[in-house]
């Protein structure tokens, strides 16, 4: 039986498994070594505090993901399908490692993430 997701390293492991799946996509690498290069133990870091916020709360991520976001449609236009293929992947990351409450919430907030950024775009 998979574990749910309930602290820091379970967090950091969902993070760690859907960049590596993104790193071998091709559409949605090419944002990040592309359009706007990331530094990547910097990025994973971040999103990691990210997600800890948006699941347990910790008031630890400091930053306005729409307006990177928006930055980044600037320079190359996001489309629906990229908003689809990352939720692709970020369930599967999900579905090959855990199962429980808290990954469906963190399932759901990631798709109204998603639903807002690509509406705002």
């Amino acid at each position: 039986m998979k574990p749910d997701i309930t602290n820091k390293a379970d967090i950091k492991k969902v993070v760690a498994i859907f960049y590596e799946k993104l790193k071998a996509d091709e559409e949605l690498y090419f944002f990040f070594t592309k359009v706007i290069p990331v530094n990547w133990d910097r990025h994973i870091a971040m999103m990691s505090k990210f997600w800890e916020n948006v699941l347990f709360y910790t008031g630890d991520y400091e930053g306005n993901p729409l307006e990177t976001h928006r930055r980044i449609n600037a320079k190359h236009a996001t489309e629906p399908e990229h908003f689809k293929k990352w939720l692709q992947l970020f369930d599967e990351t999900l579905d090959q490692n855990f199962k429980g409450e808290n990954t469906e919430k963190i399932r759901q907030h990631a798709r109204t993430i998603a639903s807002v950024m690509e509406n705002k775009m």
